[in-house]
């Protein structure tokens, strides 16, 4: 079964990492996808083939995010090519880790407008087409370290945070338009990311998580997968951590 059959889904980061992921998943669950990326035309288009061979409708946008004027032009571009949108997912994010004491403007500023902005700025941009349908759902990637803070990452915690008490808002204010609002905290997930850092160090975090291991990408495009279908129509203003046990 299809979760997502002819839903039209928008997933902002989703040329590699979780995003990747969670464009993939949507796919195979008939989905048609657009999805955003901001460096490399090469892989966005070879991403583009990838997902049109599981037999459904793929688009790449290059579109920054954290832009309000081009998240908006978006949209309605993503409206006039695909007639409405069903499913946000507001992955795209950075990090620019450092402790507070060394940390500069620009290094708070690039995060919170990547991370934090970059959802209003989509999230208000979509209320359109899905007030219009009445309906919609909107997902949110935030983080563990969102919900617990991180040393070294007081930028993308705070923005992480932000997230989080900003789509819970959203739920409460377009609940009654039957559009659900949920977030997603992954824990430490195992990417491309992580697989250049010392094993050693990887192996202590694996130890330290109760199910003994790091999180994949499909853990958390599950879960995404879950928010988007109707399997969750009960479910809006909700955080799930995604993240072994990690903050049991």
């Amino acid at each position: 079964m299809q979760l997502l059959h002819n839903k039209v889904a928008l997933i902002t980061g989703a040329t590699r990492g979780i995003g990747r992921g969670i464009a993939l998943n949507f796919a195979k669950n008939g989905a048609n996808i657009a999805f955003t990326y901001v460096s490399s035309d090469e892989k966005a288009k070879a991403f583009e083939s990838e997902l049109q061979a599981l037999g459904v409708k793929a688009k790449a946008y290059k579109s920054d995010a954290g832009d309000f004027k081009a998240a908006d032009e978006l949209v309605t571009n993503v409206v006039a090519e695909f007639g409405t949108i069903d499913v946000l997912v507001n992955n795209a994010g950075i990090t620019r880790d450092t402790l507070l004491m060394r940390m500069s403007e620009q290094q708070w500023d690039e995060v919170m407008n990547a991370n934090l902005k970059s959802v209003f700025n989509l999230t208000k941009a979509v209320q359109r087409p899905m007030l219009k349908a009445k309906k919609g759902s909107i997902i949110n990637m935030s983080s563990v370290v969102g919900v617990k803070g991180n040393a070294g990452q007081s930028n993308y915690a705070a923005s992480k945070a932000g997230i989080i008490g900003f789509t819970k808002s959203v739920a409460l204010e377009l609940g009654s338009r039957n559009i659900r609002s949920n977030a997603i905290a992954p824990g430490f997930i195992e990417t491309e990311m992580t697989g250049a850092l010392d094993e050693k160090i990887v192996q202590q975090w694996r130890d330290g998580i109760p199910l003994k291991r790091g999180g994949t990408t499909e853990d958390v495009a599950n879960v995404t997968l879950f928010l988007a279908s109707d399997m969750s129509a009960y479910v809006t203003g909700q955080c799930i951590n995604v993240c072994g046990g990690m903050l049991t």
